[in-house]
């Protein structure tokens, strides 16, 4: 049996999103924006559209941006990446 690899774009956006989740502060102003709520994220994982749009919230904002892109190990400019992949 062979499983498929997740997508990276889609490893680095589950990342950003739960370190997005993580600080109180982001987290809130991240649901407010958004209007999801905690159930409404737990439904949305796998769908591409709301990984970018995690990801778009964070490139909205450049000190979220960077602070999440520290804290899952990855540069600020591959969230972007990932985003742009997300939504091709």
């Amino acid at each position: 049996m062979t499983l498929t690899p997740p997508n990276d774009s889609e490893t680095v956006a589950l990342s950003a999103l739960a370190a997005t989740l993580t600080d109180e502060r982001r987290a809130e102003r991240f649901l407010s924006i958004t209007g999801l709520s905690p159930d409404g994220i737990r439904n949305a994982l796998g769908d591409r559209h709301t990984l970018a749009a995690c990801l778009a919230f964070l490139e909205s904002h450049e000190p979220d941006l960077i602070a999440v892109a520290e804290a899952i190990g990855e540069k600020p400019a591959t969230l972007i990446a990932a985003r742009a992949e997300l939504e091709s």
